[in-house]
């Protein structure tokens, strides 16, 4: 009880020193403020490209400029009561609230700086900067949460003395610090990182924003559109690749905090080329284990050769062969009996719920190996699954085909009434790829009214256009303006599959995601 008291005690003091402190100090920032037009938080610095130390002045000052957005570091209080720059709460194996800042700081960073103390990082981060964020993450105090109150109110004293307000926004795991500084100073920006409130729970406490784990997002994609309608501002961490730095642009994240500063500004440019006016309307990204997502995906069922000889069994939420872990999904074909069949394998189409019509579809696949393989990324319309319409009269869109037979070959194709495989005169084209086993691919078409493009990593390799050389333009011959749904399958043997290599299985194909974008000139 008595040590309650003490701290406090120090808070009631610390915030008459706060109040006094405001107004008592010159300006040291002299510019106008004007952010850089970007998503980019450097993560504790922008330190990896030129192996800085984090959360050294140097990488700060290497993130200012780069012109990111961002600058993120990490806040820590000494046992003297010192605010040092330091993520873990170790330094050089001392424990740093239990450790006088001058025995931490005979220690120095690997580029020879000494350990930067809140005052020194502030003075360098407003130096001739008025482009990029100070996001300033207040580690919670082990010892207890009034200290870390008083942590809180110490940093924004500072920020207060040294005129950088205009400058810092405050992030913390600690719900609690985040409401102490609303307190003090009811304009600060501040973002929670613990990724368990929603974003009607963070406006209602007057929090900024949300700056949580990726995958947070993707568990509740719905708190994306609730942040944008609840003026909540969206940040993710630590976000390191392309796929997931494309996901979140495709969202229209404010902010991505990243290690790899460089790479998202690279990623932004030419994402502003290749997607123009297009935005996200449904993707799986398969951050999650188990069957595939019931809400996005249905089964096709059965072993009747579908059309083609094809030997496989397809069956429904068989764990054996379709399930997502660590990441990926994975479909995969096995040599085993069913029913009258030697293999099984699955086949998945997007749920009823969602079809679409033109638009941008995109998955990012590796392909499996061997000959009787036959995995396959294609659309058919719902007059198809409807019985409106056969095929071919309904058409057929071919994405992606590959037969292991001829390895490395990818294939595309429209099959229409008049123009189809049967005849051998369907719009097709053919692409050969050096590793589509051991990487992959990102496989694609931008579709509109009057023509499908078919892109592989973003590069147009084929396009198919209405009425091109003469073709007809009905149904007949251009079936394509009406909502198709996607399928995803590996198929076995069969007329095009071929003989069989019964010592390849299991055989898979890995799927990271599947986008589709609609453009914001049209509304499905």
């Amino acid at each position: 009880m008595r040590k309650f008291k003490k701290i406090t005690t120090v808070l009631l003091i610390a915030t008459f020193v706060f109040l006094l402190g405001c107004n008592s100090t010159k300006t040291i920032l002299k510019t106008n403020i004007n952010f850089s037009n970007n998503t980019v938080v450097a993560h504790r610095g922008a330190w990896r490209k030129l192996n800085l130390p984090q959360n050294s002045i140097a990488s700060l000052k290497q993130a200012i400029k780069l012109n990111c957005t961002g600058s993120e570091f990490d806040v820590r209080m000494t046992a003297d009561g010192i605010l040092i720059i330091n993520h873990d709460p170790h330094y050089n194996n001392l424990e740093i609230e239990k450790t006088n800042y001058s025995k931490l700081a005979a220690f120095k960073l690997s580029n020879g700086e000494k350990l930067p103390t809140l005052k020194e990082y502030l003075l360098a981060g407003i130096e001739n900067n008025a482009t990029t964020r100070l996001v300033c993450e207040i580690k919670p105090s082990k010892i207890s949460k009034e200290r870390g109150q008083l942590i809180a109110m110490k940093i924004v004293q500072l920020v207060e003395k040294l005129k950088a307000k205009d400058l810092v926004v405050y992030i913390s795991f600690d719900y609690d610090i985040l409401k102490k500084i609303r307190e003090l100073v009811p304009t600060a920006s501040t973002q929670y990182l613990e990724n368990n409130k929603s974003p009607i729970q963070l406006k209602e406490d007057g929090i900024s924003g949300l700056d949580y784990h990726y995958t947070a997002y993707q568990n509740h994609v719905e708190w994306i559109e609730s942040a944008k309608k609840n003026g909540i501002t969206l940040n993710a961490w630590t976000i390191n690749n392309v796929a997931d730095m494309d996901w979140l642009l495709a969202n229209n994240f404010d902010f991505i905090t990243t290690d790899e500063p460089e790479l998202l500004l690279e990623t932004e440019v030419k994402r502003a080329t290749t997607y123009n006016d297009y935005n996200l309307v449904w993707s799986d990204e398969f951050e999650y284990s188990g069957l595939p997502d019931s809400t996005k995906w249905n089964y096709d069922i059965g072993g009747h050769g579908w059309g083609n000889n094809e030997k496989q069994f397809y069956l429904k939420n068989s764990l054996e062969n379709s399930y997502v872990k660590d990441g990926k999904l994975h479909i995969t074909a096995l040599k085993k009996d069913y029913e009258d069949l030697h293999y099984t394998s699955t086949r998945l189409t997007t749920y009823e719920r969602f079809l679409t019509q033109y638009g941008k579809i995109e998955v990012m696949a590796k392909l499996p190996e061997g000959k009787g393989t036959w995995p396959a990324i294609w659309m058919l319309p719902e007059t198809l699954r409807t019985k409106e319409e056969e095929w071919p009269l309904s058409g057929e869109i071919d994405i992606m085909e590959h037969v292991g037979k001829d390895p490395n070959v990818v294939h595309t194709s429209l099959h229409t009434e008049l123009y189809n495989f049967w005849k051998k005169n369907q719009y097709t084209h053919f692409e050969t790829l050096p590793d589509v086993f051991s990487g992959f691919h990102l496989y694609g078409i931008e579709w509109s009214s009057e023509s499908i493009k078919f892109y592989i990593d973003n590069n147009l390799f084929y396009e198919a256009t209405k009425g091109e050389n003469g073709k007809d333009t009905t149904n007949e011959g251009w079936p394509f303006e009406k909502p198709y749904y996607l399928i995803l399958n590996l198929a076995i043997g069969g007329n095009w599959g071929g003989d069989i290599d019964d010592t390849i299985f299991p055989s898979e194909m890995l799927i990271d995601y599947v986008r589709i974008y609609h453009q914001t000139t049209f509304n499905n």
